[in-house]
């Protein structure tokens, strides 16, 4: 396993994973970026390749992004899951923080990408 930090970016929107890696590249360019469309290839690529951080997005296709993140806290406790959504209901937020997950809210900007690693790094 590389000695490098590594972060999942995992959101269905091509332009968001855009957006998020290259504030990412900007404050962090030493980390390893990989990226996922889906919840289940997020599964995949976490036992592939080990990261230590994941930005998930919540609503996609396939599994959600809250099932996908609990399943990786149930397999690796250790990883530090963001998950990134404009869903801002008090419950949505209230189920992120029992799943032990960081809550950012989009729309993806500076400022919440930056909210996101200052978490992943505390």
């Amino acid at each position: 396993m590389s000695d490098l930090l590594t972060l999942l970016i995992v959101d269905d929107s091509r332009m968001s994973r855009m957006l998020i890696r290259s504030i990412i590249t900007q404050i962090r360019p030493q980390w390893r970026l990989l990226e996922a469309v889906s919840g289940d290839e997020a599964l995949a690529m976490v036992e592939a390749h080990k990261p230590q951080y994941v930005s998930m997005d919540m609503n996609m296709p396939g599994i959600s992004g809250m099932d996908a993140s609990g399943r990786i806290r149930l397999q690796h406790p250790e990883i530090r899951i963001a998950l990134c959504t404009a869903n801002i209901q008090e419950s949505v937020q209230q189920g992120a923080a029992t799943a032990g997950l960081f809550f950012i809210k989009k729309p993806i900007t500076e400022a919440s990408i930056a909210l996101m690693v200052a978490c992943f790094e505390q």
